[in-house]
């Protein structure tokens, strides 16, 4: 009595479950087909239930019981989202996965033997066997006598002829390892054609598919594989490899990467010909043991060869930066890592039974994309390098930018492989967006993770892509107007430069304003891609926002203040300039401020909205005016004509002559004090070359005067002793006390006899 309440609970359960159409189906057929569950009566009362049992076995109970159970269990998992489902076999389930095939190592043996006799017996016995194998060496023979001849016939393409690694382009080298490869490939390819064409017209229909798995997963795709290994590694031709490793690891690699196609290979034909004699691929778990030998393999593989794997990353371009190095570092751990990663995630797809899924060799082929990394890396770094325009100018200016745009298109392609892997390893594990929609909450979380590195990737590519331009265009005006932000010596040390053009000054704003606004735009669409609600965020952001603008006027009044005074284009970087007695070259500004560098170091830091005017001394053209005191019977036409001569020959001066607008010249007496004539000379010049050129002229003018038996004048102080006497008349006393008058007075009328005068 309690077996048939039972049974009846799960039948009501399974009928307020099942479609409308399936519930009025009524009692028409009483007898269940053949290992089908056996239909419910409807409406199922008590007598329909107990006329039902009575017909059953118990195999059929137990199967219907089974059936409403497992409706029932998958119902209550769908509407808790699949959570404690998903964790289950991301853990025990997996372990199971693991732990079933160790325990049940006797079934494999046992199934394998059963596979290989059914086998045995559809070919015939041992007769049988005998004729496969007899065809096998007539099929494999014809297609390898066919590729023999195309090999003879291309024996030039498939040598690489020797080759000076300095003088060859990376284009040249593609060009000959693609010949080389290509012919290896089409030689493949003739192999299975003829191999194919020969086993369709003598091989008998039952032994065909076992000759096209053999041939196709054990002979055709481990020479391809080795045949890839050959264009990046080129063993024989150091020359011509690709990749930064040594011959030995080079040689190396390229028969591991064959042996590993072979297990491969092996792997795909064993589980078809399993499935074609009776023996499916989650009875005897033959899957399992072939991808742990996989996985053990590659990492054995990788902590052998892991010096060579970190040359591989490196590269072998000098330029690494430290982040590329701890990278190059990482690599052969990080692989080790993937591959147990992987080899976790095939556990948990075994223990969904999703065997389908794993048809395909997703773990494979993830495994092969990620391993690749440094083929791909190595491909972006010597497309930037052959494929960068050339430097634009001359100088440190142009090497930095030259160098910053190398780098963004590094970190621009590296990005672009990024997402593309990203979209690969979805594509191969069946993430679509079809597959996604209907998915449990493993997959929709993965399928999230993977919309969110994509959404950040196109981030980054636009990040890299507005300061490429935005630098490839600051680097253009500063090559133009001959500024170097980076440079020590400005003005002679003395400041003045003429600074960066105006759009030189805007640029870094807009650069880092645009930074900023994508940093912002696609941080916020990646975690509400991931379900993190940014209504709150924005919500926040506009409540700072309205506290700035309400709370911090004089920062408002800052802000403003610049915008205006770059409107009016007051002051660009590299300029000197003078704010309310502060003097400074102008060395970066910002949103709210700007900084100014005095000649002699200190950095002054001045808001925009505490500067009443600017004054700048460094735009168009500066006139420089030189003071000379010379004595009082000078000829100030000698004079004259002294300053004419140097300012002449200065100008054929080829560190000066670029520097003149007007050259050195004298303005005539000045004016006459109590020590001499004050000459006064003036020239216009550059902003920024004015000290330079001060400094030679002073050069000039005193070995100039010296050669003309000219002096400056000095000053002097006259004393006149009472009554006309003379100084050896006066007593100890008397000398003491005119010495220190007349130290007092040259104090008073101290002075230098040569000074600018910038009036």
């Amino acid at each position: 009595m309690t077996r048939l309440i039972h049974i009846c609970l799960a039948c009501l359960v399974w009928l307020m479950a099942a479609p409308p159409g399936q519930a009025q189906l009524g009692l028409p057929n009483t007898t269940a087909p053949a290992n089908e569950t056996p239909a419910l009566p409807d409406p199922l009362t008590p007598e329909a239930a107990n006329a039902l049992i009575s017909r059953l076995s118990d195999a059929d109970v137990r199967a219907l019981l089974l059936d409403q159970l497992n409706t029932q269990a998958a119902a209550q998992a769908e509407k808790s989202e699949g959570t404690s489902d998903f964790l289950f076999h991301a853990t025990s389930g997996a372990w199971n996965s693991v732990m079933v095939p160790m325990r049940n190592i006797d079934a494999l043996f046992a199934g394998q033997a059963h596979a290989l006799s059914a086998f045995y017996e559809k070919i015939g016995h041992a007769s049988g066997l005998l004729t496969l194998l007899g065809y096998m060496v007539l099929v494999f023979g014809a297609g390898a006598l066919a590729e023999m001849a195309f090999r003879r016939l291309t024996s030039g393409w498939r040598i690489l002829p020797p080759a000076d690694p300095e003088n060859m382009t990376l284009r040249e080298t593609l060009q000959l390892l693609a010949q080389r490869f290509g012919t290896q490939v089409v030689a493949v390819i003739v192999f299975i054609v003829v191999a194919r064409t020969v086993g369709q017209l003598v091989l008998p229909k039952n032994l065909l598919p076992f000759v096209q798995l053999f041939g196709i997963n054990l002979i055709a795709f481990p020479r391809l594989m080795l045949a890839v290994a050959f264009f990046f590694f080129a063993p024989m031709n150091p020359e011509y490899r690709l990749l930064n490793v040594s011959t030995p690891a080079a040689r190396a690699f390229c028969f591991h990467q064959f042996w590993l196609a072979m297990l491969l290979g092996f792997s795909g034909a064993i589980v078809q010909f399993n499935a074609s004699n009776g023996m499916p691929a989650g009875e005897i778990r033959i899957g399992f043991w072939l991808n742990l030998a996989m996985h053990i393999y590659l990492i054995v593989i990788f902590w052998k060869y892991r010096a060579d794997g970190v040359s591989m990353m490196r590269g072998a371009d000098p330029d690494v930066t430290p982040a590329e190095e701890r990278v190059a570092r990482m690599y052969p751990y990080f692989n080790i890592f993937m591959f147990v990663a992987v080899w976790w995630i095939i556990n948990i797809v075994v223990s969904y039974r999703n065997f389908e899924l794993l048809g395909s060799a997703p773990h494979y082929k993830t495994m092969i994309l990620l391993m690749f990394a440094p083929a791909m890396d190595t491909a972006i770094r010597g497309l930037v390098r052959h494929l960068t325009p050339a430097m634009s100018g001359e100088g440190p200016v142009a090497e930095k930018a030259y160098y910053a745009t190398k780098r963004s298109y590094i970190r621009i392609g590296r990005v672009l492989i990024f997402a593309v892997v990203i979209l690969s390893i979805a594509q191969f594990w069946g993430m679509s967006p079809t597959a996604i929609a209907t998915a449990g909450i493993g997959a929709r979380l993965a399928a999230n993770g993977m919309e969110f590195l994509i959404i950040l990737s196109i981030g980054y590519v636009l990040y890299e892509a507005v300061s490429l331009f935005i630098n490839r265009k600051l680097a253009a005006e500063y090559t133009a107007s001959g500024y170097n932000p980076d440079s020590e010596d400005i003005g002679g040390g003395d400041g003045g430069g003429s600074g960066g053009s105006r759009l030189s000054t805007v640029l870094p704003l807009i650069l880092m304003v645009s930074r900023a606004a994508i940093v912002i735009i696609f941080v916020l669409l990646a975690l509400g891609n991931i379900g993190v609600d940014t209504t709150p965020l924005l919500a926040g952001a506009g409540i700072v926002g309205l506290a700035i603008g309400f709370g911090a006027q004089k920062l408002v009044t800052d802000v403003v203040s610049g915008i205006f005074f770059l409107v009016d284009d007051a002051f660009r970087t590299g300029e000197y300039v003078e704010v309310e007695g502060t003097m400074g070259t102008v060395e970066k500004i910002s949103i709210r401020s700007m900084q100014l560098r005095h000649h002699k170091g200190p950095v002054h830091t001045i808001p925009y909205g505490e500067i009443p005017k600017i004054t700048n001394f460094s735009r168009d053209w500066v006139i420089m005016k030189l003071r000379f005191t010379v004595p009082f019977d000078s000829d100030p036409n000698k004079i004259k004509k002294i300053f004419k001569k140097i300012g002449q020959d200065m100008l054929v001066l080829p560190e000066f002559e670029n520097d003149f607008l007007a050259p050195f010249k004298s303005q005539g007496v000045l004016e006459i004090d109590d020590v001499g004539m004050v000459i006064r000379g003036k020239f216009m010049c550059k902003p920024g070359t004015q000290f330079m050129i001060r400094k030679e002229i002073f050069n000039r003018v005193n070995a100039a005067f010296a050669e003309n038996g000219m002096e400056f004048a000095r000053r002097e102080v006259r004393v006149a002793l009472p009554g006309g006497g003379k100084s050896e008349d006066l007593t100890e006393e008397d000398k003491a006390a005119i010495a220190a008058a007349a130290s007092q007075a040259a104090q008073e009328q101290a002075g230098t006899p040569g000074k600018s005068d910038d009036r």
